[in-house]
C-alpha cells in the first residue's frame, strides 16, 4: 500500500502541501465521533464548557463501529456519511480541529470553513470497515460512554488509508473527478 505518510495530530504545514486526490497513510491518534457526540461538543462550546479533549491539530473520524470480537481491538470500523455532521463542522474547525475523515462530499459552507482554517477533509472507503479495523491498534473511551456506538473514542492507528477529498486550498476531489471524466468522455 502506498501513500504519503502523515502523523496525527498533524503539522499544519504538512497538511497545506496536500492536494485533492492524494493518497495518504495516517499514523498516530485520531478521534472517532459521530452525530450525537458532535451535538454535545458544539453544545459544550456554545456554553463555554471544557471539551473532553483538546481539538487543536486533531483529526475526527466519522466512524460507524461494531462491537469487537474477543481478542480484537475493535470491530468493523468503516466511515459513515459526513454530510450529517455538516452543521457542526465549522464550529469544530473554529475550535482547532484540523482534519476530518468520513465518506461523501461536504456542503459549500464546510468547504469554505476548511479553506478558512487550512484544514483537510479526507475520505476513506465505505464498505471496507473490516479491513480498516486492522489499522486500528488501540481503542480507548474518551467521553460520552452513554452514547454507545456514538461515544468518542481515541484510536491509535498505523498507516490508516485515506484520500484527500478537500484540500486546504478548496480543491475538491469529487469535482475534479467529474471534470476528468467529462473531458475523457468528450475526447
Amino acid at each position: 500500500m502506498s501513500g504519503i505518510k502523515l502523523n496525527s495530530p498533524f503539522n499544519p504545514a504538512e497538511l497545506e502541501k496536500l492536494q485533492a486526490g492524494d493518497r495518504v497513510l495516517i499514523s498516530g491518534v485520531i478521534y472517532a465521533a459521530r452525530d450525537a457526540a458532535h451535538k454535545r461538543l458544539v453544545e459544550a462550546l456554545n456554553q463555554g464548557k471544557p471539551l473532553p479533549f483538546d481539538l487543536k491539530g486533531q483529526t475526527v473520524y466519522y466512524m460507524g463501529p461494531s462491537p469487537a470480537k474477543p481478542g480484537e481491538v475493535i470491530g468493523s470500523a468503516g466511515p459513515t456519511t459526513s454530510s450529517r455532521m455538516d452543521r457542526y463542522t465549522p464550529e469544530l474547525l473554529d475550535a482547532g480541529l484540523l482534519a476530518i475523515i468520513g465518506k461523501g462530499n461536504r456542503s459549500a459552507e464546510v468547504s469554505r470553513a476548511i479553506v478558512g482554517k487550512k484544514a483537510v477533509y479526507f475520505i476513506s472507503i465505505g464498505g471496507a470497515g473490516a479491513l480498516l479495523s486492522q489499522r486500528i491498534k488501540e481503542s480507548r473511551m474518551v467521553a460520552y460512554p452513554e452514547l454507545g456506538a456514538e461515544a468518542i473514542l481515541a484510536l491509535k492507528v498505523e498507516d490508516f488509508p485515506a484520500i484527500v477529498a478537500i484540500d486546504s486550498q478548496g480543491n475538491n476531489a469529487f469535482t475534479l473527478g467529474q471534470s476528468i471524466y467529462r473531458t475523457a468522455k468528450e475526447a
